[in-house]
């Protein structure tokens, strides 16, 4: 998969989750891709404060992003 297909990829999985984060006040970025394994997203509005957010980002985020994208190994959250 060329770096192009990936971010393809990625922004898919991310606008597969994306209404879930909205409808809490929510959304969700992408910053980068780093040497296709990591990815850098930023958590915006309500989910910046939500205690839940690391938990959204492992159960959510990350096991979305794999599902499109099985050569990520990490999503972090970059504020």
């Amino acid at each position: 998969m060329s770096s192009e297909e990936l971010k393809l990829n990625v922004e898919k999985a991310l606008d597969e989750i994306r209404p879930f984060l909205q409808s809490d006040g929510g959304d969700i970025s992408l910053l980068s891709i780093e040497d296709d394994k990591l990815v850098k997203v930023q958590l915006q509005g309500a989910c910046t404060s939500c205690s839940v957010n690391q938990m959204t980002l492992k159960s959510g985020v990350e096991m979305t992003i794999k599902k499109y994208a099985p050569q990520i190994e990490k999503v972090i959250n970059v504020e």
